[in-house]
Parts: C-alpha cells; structure tokens; sequence
C-alpha cells in the first residue's frame, strides 16, 4: 500500500543528494522550484491514493455476502417417508380497530318485504356472531314487515356508508 509512497520519497531523497552535492551557488531557485513541485506531487499522489483505498473498502463493505445456491436434492419416494417440516408464515391477526369494522359474512341476508328487498343484518346473528354488535350506529337500526313476520336488524347500505365492510371467508 505504501510501496509507491516509499518509492517517491527515495526518489526524491536520492535526487536532492545528488543536486546537494552539486556546487552550491545563491539564485539557484530552478533547483528549489523543482524539488518542490516534485514533493508536491508525490503528496498529491498519495492523497488520490489514499482516497481510492478508502472509496474501495467502503464498497466492499456494502455489498452483502455472496451465497451459492443449494443444490437441488432429488428425494427418493418411499412408503414410510415422511417430508420434513417446514415452517410457514401465518398472517398476523388484524388490530382490534380494524376488526370492529368487519361485519360476519354468515348474518348477511335479503329479505323479501312488502316493499321489494330489503339486504340486512339481523340484529339476532349479529349479537351471536359479532362481539362488538352494541356499538352499530342506531341510524342503520331498521325494523320491517315479511310475510313471515317482523324482523329487525341494520341496513347493509347504512353501515356500509359509516365504514363497516363484509368479512371475507
């Protein structure tokens, strides 16, 4: 790493003996300008030098590690073979905020009325299957007439307007 550098200050320490003994005579000031652009750019040179070194080791650091793939591994088909386990992901479960939102999909129904149908969420299902019932807006609570007889519930288009949605599965 500092061969380069060693050699340029030989060289010029080799070449200021051979100028020093030289006979000295005042003026000389080509003798000095030179020495002195030579020193300088032998500082420079190991600056860009340096300066490289570092750019190269910063560089190696940040690119990760290089992994072969594994060979593939052909398994022979046996009776009493058993694969072995691996583990898979599960999702995690939705926060108690979002959850509040998602009506059961099991209580959704229509309701054929004396005014045409009617699509809800009978109150009944929604206290067995939905934890959070007692908190629906009272404006979706809705009470109608069927053939069969009253029914009360809310209205899938009212709470779908205030946010609720329908759970999938």
């Amino acid at each position: 790493m500092y061969r380069k550098f060693i050699a340029t200050i030989t060289a010029a320490s080799i070449a200021l003996t051979a100028i020093g003994a030289a006979p000295a005579f005042a003026g000389n000031r080509e003798t000095t300008r030179a020495i002195a652009t030579i020193l300088g750019l032998a500082v420079v040179g190991k600056l860009i030098h340096d300066r490289n070194d570092r750019k190269k080791d910063r560089h190696q650091n940040s690119t990760p590690a290089y992994h072969p793939p594994k060979p593939h591994v052909q398994q022979h088909h046996t009776p009493n073979y058993t694969p072995p386990a691996y583990h898979e992901p599960k999702p995690r479960p939705l926060p108690q905020r979002a959850n509040r939102k998602l009506l059961p999909k099991q209580c959704f129904r229509s309701f054929e009325t004396y005014r045409g149908k009617v699509r809800m969420f009978p109150s009944r299902c929604l206290n067995r299957n939905y934890d959070y019932a007692y908190r629906l807006p009272r404006q979706c609570e809705y009470t109608f007439n069927t053939p069969r007889g009253e029914r009360r519930g809310y209205e899938a288009r009212c709470l779908r307007d205030r946010g609720y949605r329908l759970a999938r599965g």
